[in-house]
């Protein structure tokens, strides 16, 4: 009869164990579907993540308005997160031999807790309250402007790891960029993609740097020499910088006019079709981008630095 009790109360104890777990497991569940969307799987191309959960977001949306841009600033570029060229999921990619002109289209994604503290390409610890972010083929570090194309939201990210290695992406930004961009809650984003170069760096093609570094270090070039020997990369035909853009001819040709004797490169008007007709004020075309980057320079000189590269 002793046995008998015993057994029943181990009964009611098991059974009530079984209660707890499933309420524990509807609440984690029921936590979980209150986060923003993941934009990123649970499986992470290079394996440095291996075990932990899908990625995901805060519970309610941080309001990141008080996180500054990053600041773009010269910095010498380690083999560390630059390994040329590399391979993921049996694709290989090929850094940027030079990226002063680059500009792209795309879709951003982001990332979350499940990567905050593990270490980027470059041995960092990622931050997702920072402002960074991940691309395939710039050198990192790199400095880049994300404009959101549906709302124009606009920041400037540092880049200091690789990827995003889902198929249709072109950048992983993390959680604040993202957040200030407005596209944490779909996850994803139509944005544009543009390099920034600190001011003082020529940034130099990638392949040459090295190269650069010890002939300048050595005594036997000079900078400007060193610069030159480094090459200059063609740009596509009727590569321009857009500088300004009116719905009245007269006003474009006013602008055009009072920039033109300030700068070394020709200044055209470029008008579109009717209906909707607008008068772009562009410079150019280059043909490579060390003349594309001595323009953006004479352009800041004279306070014009909203400039775009575009192609007619």
């Amino acid at each position: 009869m002793r046995q008998q009790v015993i057994g029943g109360r181990s009964l009611v104890f098991f059974l009530m164990l079984i209660g707890l777990v499933g309420c524990s497991n509807s609440k984690q569940q029921t936590q979980g579907e209150a986060k923003p969307p993941s934009p990123n799987g649970s499986a992470s191309p290079t394996g440095r993540y291996h075990g932990k959960p899908n990625d995901w977001g805060p519970d309610k949306e941080i309001d990141m308005s008080h996180v500054p841009d990053a600041v773009p600033r010269y910095e010498n570029r380690t083999i560390a997160g630059n390994k040329n060229p590399y391979t993921v999921l049996g694709k290989t990619y090929v850094l940027m031999e030079d990226e002063r002109a680059y500009i792209e289209r795309g879709k951003a994604s982001w990332y979350g807790f499940k990567f905050n503290g593990e270490r980027t390409s470059n041995g960092e610890l990622y931050d997702m309250f920072a402002m960074t972010g991940a691309h395939k083929t710039l050198p990192i570090p790199s400095y880049v402007r994300v404009t959101n194309l549906d709302n124009r939201n606009s920041v400037v990210v540092r880049i200091n790891d690789r990827g995003p290695f889902h198929e249709g992406r072109i950048i992983d930004l993390s959680y604040a960029a993202a957040q200030r961009l407005g596209i944490t809650r779909v996850g994803t984003g139509n944005v544009e993609v543009e390099v920034v170069v600190p001011e003082g760096d020529p940034r130099p093609p990638l392949r040459m740097r090295k190269q650069d570094k010890v002939a300048r270090d050595s005594g036997l070039v000079s900078q400007t020499e060193a610069g030159d020997m480094s090459g200059d990369s063609k740009l596509p035909a009727g590569t321009y910088l857009q500088i300004a853009a009116f719905g009245v001819e007269k006003s474009a040709k006013q602008f055009a006019s009072s920039v033109k004797s300030k700068l070394k490169f020709p200044v055209v008007i470029s008008a579109t079709k009717v209906p909707n007709k607008l008068y772009r004020v562009r410079v150019g075309p280059f043909k490579d981008a060390q003349s594309i980057q001595v323009a953006r320079e004479q352009l800041e000189k004279i306070d014009i630095s909203e400039v775009h590269v575009v192609y007619q």
